[in-house]
């Protein structure tokens, strides 16, 4: 389970001033298993309400919106009374129930007294109607796949993830360790966070079984492209979807229409992209021309990048083997910068820096990621071994930032480009 949303989830049960909980997330991310051990944890009753294909239910909110009538039939539904403060009400799949969304404003307003959770695919709640969405009216979370962090307490390694968790920023990660973390990351870059299969790969060590799962949920995500999206953009977006890897292992990553189909250009398919970045399936990273603040207003449209969200789900659509993995990055070259790239930016998201951009200098340079933190421009290069970063050193001598952070697989070190290892940068904030 997500500890630090975990520890958010009893901040929200004791506030005064409490709003429905709404936790988005990419299908197959955790949110139902959450909510349900939290709500087992830390109230006497759990009411467990799913939306998907439950007429019965989507009935309660045809007619008025009171709460208190709701509550009451609800309690019919769960076969005993729901009681505020003792009871926590799971609403899953509320994306597919237009009039249970808008309900949440009335439960804020008129019955705060119960206590709300719901959990919603990013696609359902990015295409709920206009005057569905209750905004200002819920507290809105989201929930990524497990992030290394919380893949190493997984792999009961709690004693390690402790120890680098105290590690003074200045100070290398002993050497008897570094062995061990970079099993696990390859592990990771095998597994992947998506909940499920990351919980196969602790249990069975199979990996057969493990892309068995991720097959299960890619096969999911290409069917909710069917459920969803406009029957004239589905071609649309599985070309997109599937040319990802390929277009990712190339020399500068751009995303090119024309290689997801040929002779294709931008105003053939970006409807497509888009509907995909709404619905969390990707995360686009557009290029900057100058690292200057704010970083949106020196954006090229463009010119992007698009990363899938879990580095396992990656591997697997690439077709990539988990041997080549085990073995190093030596054994996969074409794509062992992709992957990476795609651990290092959703290390960066874990660690609640927005959506980076990224920086290129003609064909002589670039910068993997541009980040606006606390007021700083970052840039990160990202390494998949233990190469030099060139292209930061280039971006240094023009722009002089005050830090810059290398990630790749050397130890903790340097001063005017602080190395941080890939197994680490779920602590950039304490590098930072």
């Amino acid at each position: 389970m997500d500890r630090t949303l975990t520890k958010e989830l009893y901040k929200w049960k004791a506030a005064k001033d409490r709003k429905p909980l709404l936790l988005k997330g990419v299908r197959q991310s955790g949110k139902t298993y959450l909510l349900k051990e939290f709500g087992k944890k830390a109230y006497a009753d759990l009411a467990y309400f799913n939306f998907e294909g439950n007429e019965p239910l989507h009935k309660c909110f045809d007619r008025d919106l009171d709460p208190q009538r709701i509550i009451s039939e609800l309690g019919v539904f769960h076969r005993r009374a729901i009681k505020p403060g003792e009871t926590l009400v799971v609403f899953d799949e509320i994306q597919f129930c237009n009039r249970a969304l808008t309900a949440l404003k009335y439960f804020y307003e008129d019955a705060p007294q119960y206590h709300i959770a719901c959990a919603g695919s990013l696609l359902g709640i990015a295409l709920s109607k206009p005057l569905s969405f209750p905004v200002g009216k819920v507290d809105l979370r989201a929930l990524r796949p497990l992030g290394f962090y919380e893949f190493m307490l997984a792999n009961r390694e709690e004693k390690l993830a402790g120890f680098l968790a105290e590690l003074p920023a200045d100070k290398e990660v002993p050497e008897i360790f570094t062995a061990r973390l970079e099993e696990l990351l390859r592990n990771y870059y095998v597994a992947g966070g998506m909940p499920e299969a990351a919980a196969k790969w602790i249990e069975t060590k199979d990996v057969a079984e493990v892309e068995a799962v991720q097959r299960r949920i890619l096969d999911a995500y290409e069917l909710d492209f069917a459920k969803h999206a406009p029957t004239t953009d589905i071609p649309k977006l599985n070309l997109i979807w599937k040319s990802i890897p390929n277009q990712l292992a190339r020399e500068s990553g751009k995303f090119v229409f024309g290689h997801a189909k040929p002779g294709a250009r931008a105003k053939d398919l970006e409807d497509a992209l888009e509907w995909l970045v709404s619905a969390g399936m990707v995360y686009k990273v557009v290029k900057i021309g100058k690292p200057f603040m704010p970083l949106s207003a020196y954006a090229d449209p463009a010119y992007f990048k698009l990363y899938a969200p879990d580095v396992g789900l990656l591997r697997k659509m690439a077709a990539l083997p988990a041997e080549a993995v085990f073995q190093g990055p030596e054994t996969y070259r074409e794509f062992k910068g992709a992957l990476a790239e795609n651990f290092a930016l959703t290390e960066l998201l874990n660690a609640n820096l927005e959506l980076p951009f990224y920086w290129r200098s003609g064909n002589t340079a670039e910068v993997d990621f541009v980040a606006q933190f606390k007021g700083r421009i970052v840039p990160v290069e990202v390494k998949a071994g233990r190469n030099r970063a060139r292209s930061l050193a280039e971006y240094r001598k023009k722009y002089s930032p005050e830090i810059s952070v290398k990630t790749s697989l050397e130890n903790v070190g340097g001063k005017e480009i602080k190395t941080i290892p890939l197994y680490l940068l779920w602590r950039l904030k304490a590098y930072l």
